[in-house]
């Protein structure tokens, strides 16, 4: 009997040492990797406080749209964006200030919090490493006193760096509760999919606005450059990124493949350099970075403090394709992006065969993945605000998902961000995606007549116009949009055509009501006409064929602007713009026009009465990155010309008019072209029998 007491005894005493230890263990290993972790400064720390904050990241990492967002907010209110104000005194960093900036200057911002649907917030969350000048002290305490913060709730939280040396954990050093993230370097182990949206690293110089376009110039055939494989950058003799960068050398040839790497990190690299460092240092200052990206055909993408390095943006805007080395990172807008077009993922463990591999790559391959790292730079990497709105546009789609676009429209010309769900969820209904499709262009247009003069006579340039266009064979209906100021006209004073004559009052008589997304437009082609322009009918028609091969772009009459910034309507062969006062394009530019651009600009053109084609072209320029077609140099009435012709103050209004616009787009959009399409025997000494359109 006491034998067996003696055995309960000493069974229940090593229970309880055991339960003391592993507890015991688990706080003293806590302590112990948060030790450099005390946020609010001089204040004491506890252990369960410090282990708090070590796995404030992870409490909402069963978080998804469906259980941590408020979907009624946004059903009622749209989606739109609330940033926080300003608080006194806090500083804020130049890129989140670029952050902040890019969405209260979208379609999506709202200054009423009442009709928002996520929240972001002003205090600087972009480096949480304490090491950092740009680190923002008791941040937990300022975020928990927000009456709105809801624990996190429909909030987005940007963020590019987390922790510090060595460790580099994800430690916020605040509980972000069921916020999004928005963040780079993120690993695929603590990525909420269909929550946090992978963003990529940029450094503070990256543009706000804008940003330079890649760098492709030329298709050239065949594809391949002088390097086959390039790297130049740190080697990290310690730490994460060590293992992968410190057996570069065994893969660097010397000839084709450059993989250089450097000791010299920080002021005490001596105290960790290898017998190798004198060697590799020497062949790391014989080459120049910027000339190795822009000679290589594969640029080396490995990890480096962190799972993501800035290397990646420099080779997409190069066209050098990213070989990806960072084993468990989320690539950026992986949710939308299909990476395997632009870029060859590999595998840490398997550097050595990287090589080999990228060899036996064909040609035809290597030119693809090429052309779809320009349109990737271009189209969401080459500036901040480029970055912002497809992450928001990003949650919109997780949000709206009966009209969300799919992989096609994200990962094609024009991308996700000049396509708006919104005006259509047929790709039909857009001019980029007929060849797709199998579609045949439009076989019919709308003809939109803007009258700004009174009807007083049955002679007048718009009643001819009127019946020109209305011969077509291609004409559908004609639209008279009535923005003059005497009453409109009655019925019988427009002539009888072959087809409906529409006629309607433009929206508080601006110029930009030319191109609302007026419902009364049944064909997706548009014939823009101002009530003065001389056409015939054979030029109506082979205005519009030539549209028929150019769906994406805007057909018609030139008008030329210098390279910078200049404005001339000097008759020249080089030409960016076309006049929109005669001019063909798809109806879907006018639901751009009204909901992509902002009021300022719509604003400016509205008070001017003077620059909306100007406009017009800046935004089919920036979604096409092509410069429009001109069919013909004759068409305006010669009395609209000579009355601007001999106003000055007309072309210094369009001249400062691309100066507003090029500002807001982030740099000059108008391409310069010099290609003219005339008839088949359109000059040709042949008989006029032999002619197709015989009256041009």
């Amino acid at each position: 009997m006491q034998a067996k007491k003696r055995y309960f005894i000493l069974l229940s005493a090593g229970s309880c040492l055991a339960l003391l230890f592993y507890f015991g263990g688990v706080q003293f290993r806590a302590s112990r990797s948060h030790s450099r972790r005390n946020e609010d400064s001089g204040v004491h720390v506890s252990p369960r406080q410090k282990r708090d904050a070590n796995s404030s990241i992870y409490k909402g990492k069963k978080c998804r749209m469906e259980s941590c967002f408020d979907f009624t907010l946004c059903k009622k209110n749209a989606f739109k964006v609330y940033v926080y104000p300003q608080q006194k005194g806090e500083k804020i960093a130049e890129s989140y200030q670029n952050i902040l900036a890019a969405i209260e200057g979208s379609r999506f911002y709202t200054s009423d919090p009442s009709q928002a649907c996520l929240f972001v917030l002003s205090l600087d969350t972009l480096d949480r490493d304490q090491l950092s000048p740009q680190y923002v002290h008791n941040l937990r305490s300022k975020v928990q006193s927000l009456h709105l913060w809801n624990n996190g709730r429909n909030h987005l939280i940007f963020n590019l760096y987390s922790s510090t040396w060595p460790d580099y954990t994800k430690d916020m050093g605040f509980d972000i509760g069921q916020a999004m993230l928005a963040k780079a370097s993120i690993s695929t182990e603590n990525f909420r999919p269909n929550f946090d949206v992978s963003i990529p690293l940029f450094s503070k110089e990256h543009p706000r606005t804008g940003g330079e376009r890649g760098f492709l110039k030329f298709n050239t055939i065949p594809p391949l450059r002088k390097y086959m494989l390039v790297f130049k950058r740190k080697r990290y003799l310690t730490g994460i990124g060590s293992d992968t960068r410190n057996a570069l050398y065994h893969v660097h040839n010397g000839e084709d493949v450059l993989l250089l790497t450097t000791c010299k990190q920080g002021k005490d690299w001596q105290k960790h350099k290898d017998s190798r460092c004198g060697r590799v240092n020497t062949e790391y200052e014989k080459y120049d970075y910027q000339e190795m990206l822009h000679n290589a055909t594969f640029c080396l993408v490995p990890c480096g403090c962190r799972l993501w390095s800035f290397r990646f943006l420099e080779a997409l805007q190069t066209a050098c394709v990213p070989v990806m080395l960072s084993n468990g990172w989320e690539l950026p807008f992986s949710e939308v992006i299909n990476w395997n077009q632009a870029a060859v993922i590999g595998d840490n463990r398997l550097l050595l065969q990287i090589p080999s591999t990228i060899r036996f790559i064909h040609q035809d391959k290597i030119l693809a993945l090429r052309q779809q790292t320009q349109f990737l730079w271009e189209a969401y990497f080459s500036s901040v605000e480029k970055i912002v709105l497809t992450t928001l546009e990003i949650i919109q789609d997780r949000i709206f998902k009966h009209i969300s676009r799919n992989s096609l429209i994200w990962n094609k010309h024009p991308g996700g961000l000049f396509v708006l769900p919104q005006y259509s969820s047929y790709l039909g209904d857009f001019p980029y995606y007929y060849a797709n499709l199998g579609l045949k262009p439009p076989s019919k247009f709308t003809a939109v007549i803007h009258a700004v003069t009174p009807l007083v006579s049955q002679s007048q340039p718009v009643l001819k116009l009127l019946v020109a266009a209305a011969k077509s064979q291609y004409c559908a209906q004609i639209i008279v949009l009535w923005n003059c100021d005497k009453p409109l006209p009655a019925k019988h004073r427009w002539l009888a055509t072959t087809v409906p004559v529409i006629v309607i009052e433009g929206e508080s008589k601006v110029m930009s009501s030319r191109f609302l997304p007026y419902d009364n437009i049944i064909t997706d082609a548009v014939l823009s006409l101002d009530e003065d322009t001389v056409l015939s009918t054979t030029e109506v028609d082979f205005a519009f064929t030539v549209w028929q091969s150019f769906s994406e772009r805007i057909v018609g009459y030139p008008d030329n602007s210098k390279e910078r910034w200049g404005y001339t309507s000097k008759w020249t062969n080089d030409y960016s713009m076309v006049l929109t006062g005669a001019a063909i394009y798809h109806k879907y530019y006018h639901y751009l026009y009204s909901h992509y651009l902002p009021a300022s600009l719509k604003n400016m053109v509205d008070q001017l009465a003077n620059c909306e084609d100007i406009l017009m072209n800046f935004l089919v320029s920036a979604v096409t990155k092509l410069p429009p077609i001109k069919y013909k140099e004759t068409m305006m009435g010669q009395t609209s010309r000579a009355s601007h012709c001999a106003d000055p103050d007309h072309f210094a209004q369009r001249h400062s008019c691309m100066n507003t616009f090029a500002s807001w787009f982030g740099y000059m959009l108008l391409i310069h072209s010099q290609m003219r399409l005339d008839p088949v025997l359109f000059k040709d000494q042949v008989s006029i029998l032999r002619k197709k359109y015989r009256d041009i």
